[in-house]
This record gives C-alpha cells, sequence and structure tokens, in this order.
C-alpha cells in the first residue's frame, strides 16, 4: 500500500482516522489528500494538475 501525504501539510495520513482522498473539484482528474487536522483548520490545498485552490 502506498504512504498517502497531506497537501496541505506534508504530513503522512496512511491510516488515520479523518484524513480523505478525492478527486479535484475542478478537473476531477488528480487525487487531493488532506489530513484531519488540515481539515479543521480549513488550510489551503492546491491543484497540482489544474491549479484549482480550496477550501472556497
Amino acid at each position: 500500500m502506498a504512504k498517502l501525504t497531506c497537501v496541505s501539510t506534508g504530513s503522512e495520513v496512511t491510516n488515520q482516522i479523518g484524513s480523505v482522498t478525492f478527486s479535484c473539484p475542478s478537473c476531477g482528474k488528480i487525487k487531493i489528500t488532506r489530513s484531519q487536522y488540515a481539515r479543521e483548520i480549513a488550510a489551503q490545498y492546491k491543484c497540482s494538475g489544474c491549479g484549482f485552490t480550496g477550501p472556497n
């Protein structure tokens, strides 16, 4: 299994409760992984494919 890393904080989130992986809401091509902490503080993320930033 590949290690998952939060795009906002750079921390490893493999098997971390509260972390999520989802497709970019704009292009749908890139998978974005976020830690529970990044989600709680609404840390910004950026899609490496299309440049979309969130949360909006």
